[in-house]
């Protein structure tokens, strides 16, 4: 049997990662590797560092705009789906990558994996929020990280091949903290790449990771976040995604920030490390507020709505508007329940339980 599996984004290689190491002792896997994030810190690292398999192809499609990038990747993965032949197309989560992959298998009737189905915002302004949507809708197996993502799939209609294995992230998370663990502290101390001049010690610090277009490409919001970070007790290490280092420079020479620590990409390591560690994390990243949730770390997530709506119960992950006030007020008030639960989106198994499913035929049913 054999699987293509397509991944572009940082996400998904985390995720590939965990799934690969599974779904190679029952079948062959082809990878192929998009381009969409083509940065080596967005990229390469996470190849080397994750030991995840070298891609059978790279389409090399790197930045544009949506359509565009969205229609190279189509021409190219339509042309290895022709040569490969798989017996089904795998794809995980929301990226353009994710569309691309499922639309592209779905036209010559390829049958599509959706790992991390049923994740809903709620808000269609948002791109993942389409290609979510999307690809739910032509896939034909489709595995969810909760019961609530089975819900909203149910809500749409679609209840044939819905199963809930528990997060695939969940497994990763907990396969590299345990690796981290051996790996002493200076070693990761030492890889931290500053941007501009840094002299005070790290001995406590927040992460923080900012790059969704509505709070990067308005010099206004990322000045606020920016601000808010200067007045938190201790110091902010700020990885900069590729795509906002000159508004960064801008804002630096502007307002010189003394408690941001601006650094280059963190690997998956270094980031498992650095969050793990954290005081709290500020972010406005999706994956990141699971991440957090999983390893017991508050969250203050700069945006309106989130995906993951089980991250918001026990006082764990707040929603907050971009002002430097609320970001302050947030992060004073997040504080974990006692009784919070840790086990929400699975134990660490949920690969396993996919290939079983897959390979083995242990369908047990619609959801």
């Amino acid at each position: 049997m054999k699987v293509v599996t397509v991944v572009g984004a940082r996400p998904q290689f985390i995720k590939a990662a965990a799934v690969s190491r599974v779904i190679r002792g029952y079948a062959e896997e082809i990878l192929v590797h998009t381009g969409q994030h083509y940065d080596s810190n967005m990229s390469d690292v996470f190849f080397d560092e994750l030991d995840i398999p070298k891609p059978d192809y790279h389409l090399g499609v790197g930045s544009g705009t949506h359509a565009r990038q969205t229609a190279e990747m189509l021409i190219g993965l339509e042309e290895i789906y022709c040569k490969e032949n798989p017996d089904f197309v795998l794809v995980y989560g929301d990226t353009n990558s994710t569309l691309a992959g499922a639309l592209a298998a779905s036209k010559i009737l390829i049958p599509v994996i959706h790992v991390e189905a049923g994740l809903r915002s709620f808000n269609m302004t948002m791109p993942e929020e389409q290609n979510r949507i999307l690809t739910d809708h032509i896939s034909e197996y489709l595995f969810c990280p909760t019961q609530t993502a089975v819900g909203h799939l149910k809500n749409e209609n679609i209840t044939k091949h819905v199963y809930q294995i528990g997060d695939v992230m969940c497994d990763a998370v907990l396969f590299y903290l345990n690796k981290i663990k051996r790996i002493p502290r200076n070693t990761f101390m030492d890889r931290l790449s500053f941007l501009f001049q840094w002299n005070k010690p790290l001995e406590n610090w927040y992460i923080a990771t900012v790059h969704r277009a509505e709070n990067t490409e308005n010099e206004e919001k990322l000045s606020e976040i920016l601000k808010a970070f200067e007045e938190f007790a201790f110091p902010v290490i700020f990885p900069v995604h590729p795509r906002i280092r000159k508004f960064i420079n801008f804002l630096m020479e502007q307002h010189h920030y003394a408690n941001v620590c601006f650094v280059e990409p963190l690997g998956y390591l270094e980031m498992l490390f650095f969050t793990s560690n954290a005081v709290k994390v500020v972010t406005d990243s999706g994956g990141l507020q699971k991440e957090a949730y999983i390893m017991h770390k508050n969250v203050v997530t700069l945006r309106k709505q989130t995906e993951w709506v089980e991250t918001l119960e026990g006082n764990h992950n707040m929603l907050c508007s971009v002002n430097a006030g609320c970001i302050l007020e947030a992060v004073r008030r997040t504080d974990i329940d006692e009784e919070f639960n840790d086990s929400i989106y699975g134990n660490g198994n949920a690969a396993e339980k996919m290939c079983d499913l897959i390979f083995c035929k242990n369908w047990k049913g619609t959801l």
